[in-house]
């Protein structure tokens, strides 16, 4: 259960004079977006995607025969963990040891940190944590000797007798972490065998850096890298190297999420394949880069719809300077901008309650720390001082990262709860 969370002045967009309150009560509030209720700009998600994203992620999985554990560092939100956990979600993942935690606050009880894990601090804290939840199960990721004899040299500092679970990562050569070549990730497995400090537990991958939104070559670069993973999870497994009585098989998930099932699903192993998708920005998705690799994932997989854009941004108008030229007040410090600029999604004139589908040719061409740029057509619908714009984004991850906490909002405007982030 998480311990609640307090709103007040202190929190962006919350209303400067307002009577301040916890998250989980902001809906007697009976705000609305589009009544101006709160500051702009205004982080808001819609519930009803929100939840549509969750059940039909985890049917996906469920059809496909696979286990999910949403990749956390998308939202860093415990509210949101708690409605993934609740949802069907087998576990989570996380990047650090810091995450984890806040994902075991929220219900969490199998992690994965997808990341490698050897300082002395974040060990002694997964060992804490371990100590503190008996219930709790992690595996981390290794992927050299170096990083072994670190883990090893922390057990003997510590006089522990702690043996952590792991998975053996297998990179993509100029890419970032993993073994890249099978020698070198059979004598790691070995190693990892021999150890009292790590016990492996299976064999995992990323391969969202393969991908560039064009299905033949993701499919074939992809599929590479899945029968790269299945020769190494084969030789470990004839050698005995994998303990427990599960083979785990892990990949990542968020823009080519079909391609890597059939890895997830592997045969042949003499034990039970435990595949596990950790997808996470599915849960709000997007309007620009995993909206058009999910087009790519839809005529794969023969879908007429499936995710859809949950997170926009909502900024009010501030000065139109000059023909073809209005300035809205977010900027980087309230949106992503690291894959492409904002993209315009909804424009609700002053004092309108309804807000529709902005104009094609409007486009954000830059943002500095607190203005967007939105470029349009003089001769077509003309942006007002004082209207509200809904921005949509690319990449969730660094969006989240800018709010403490967010509005829940319904397809009315109106604001039903809210969420919080413990970046």
């Amino acid at each position: 259960m998480n311990p609640p969370t307090f709103l007040d002045h202190r929190s962006k967009s919350f209303p400067l004079g307002a009577v301040p309150c916890q998250a989980d009560d902001i809906a007697d509030r009976h705000w609305n977006v589009l009544a101006d209720d709160l500051a702009y700009p205004l982080a808001a998600i819609r519930r009803s995607a929100l939840d549509h994203n969750i059940a039909w992620m985890q049917d996906y999985a469920g059809r496909k025969g696979v286990a999910l554990a949403p990749h956390g560092k998308t939202t860093m939100s415990p509210e949101l963990f708690a409605r993934q956990l609740a949802g069907g979600a087998w576990g989570l993942t996380f990047a650090t040891v810091f995450q984890l935690a806040v994902g075991v606050e929220a219900g969490a009880r199998r992690a994965i940190i997808a990341n490698q894990v050897l300082g002395d601090a974040d060990l002694d804290g997964l060992d804490l944590l371990l100590t503190r939840h008996p219930d709790l199960r992690v595996w981390f990721l290794v992927d050299s000797l170096a990083q072994l004899a670190l883990i090893e040299d922390w057990a003997v500092r510590r006089g522990s007798q702690r043996s952590f679970d792991v998975l053996l990562e297998i990179g993509i050569p100029g890419q970032r972490t993993g073994c890249r070549t099978l020698d070198e990730a059979l004598a790691l497995a070995e190693a990892i065998a021999r150890s009292g400090t790590a016990r492996l537990g299976g064999i995992e991958c990323y391969e969202g850096g393969l991908a560039n939104c064009d299905s033949e070559h993701d499919a074939r670069a992809v599929t590479g890298l899945v029968d790269r993973v299945l020769e190494v999870a084969r030789r470990c497994d004839a050698a005995g190297w994998i303990a427990g009585d599960e083979v785990m098989l892990s990949a990542g998930g968020s823009a080519v999420f079909d391609l890597v099932v059939p890895l997830l699903r592997a045969q042949g192993l003499s034990k039970p394949v435990r595949g596990v998708l950790r997808s996470g920005c599915y849960v709000t998705h997007d309007h620009g880069n995993y909206a058009r690799f999910l087009k790519q994932v839809e005529q794969r997989e023969g879908l007429d719809a499936s995710l859809r854009p949950a997170l926009e941004v909502w900024a009010l108008v501030q000065s139109v300077p000059e023909a073809g030229l209005a300035l809205l007040t977010c900027g980087r410090r309230d949106i992503s901008y690291d894959l492409e600029m904002p993209i315009p999604a909804r424009h609700a004139p002053r004092g309108a309650r309804v807000a529709a589908d902005a104009p094609a040719d409007w486009k954000v061409t830059a943002l500095n720390d607190q203005h967007t740029y939105l470029r349009f057509d003089p001769a077509g619908t003309v942006p007002r001082v004082g209207d509200r714009v809904a921005l949509g984004i690319s990449h969730p991850c660094t969006t989240f990262d800018k709010w403490r906490w967010m509005a829940l909002v319904e397809d009315d405007g109106t604001v039903s709860g809210a969420i919080t982030t413990r970046f």
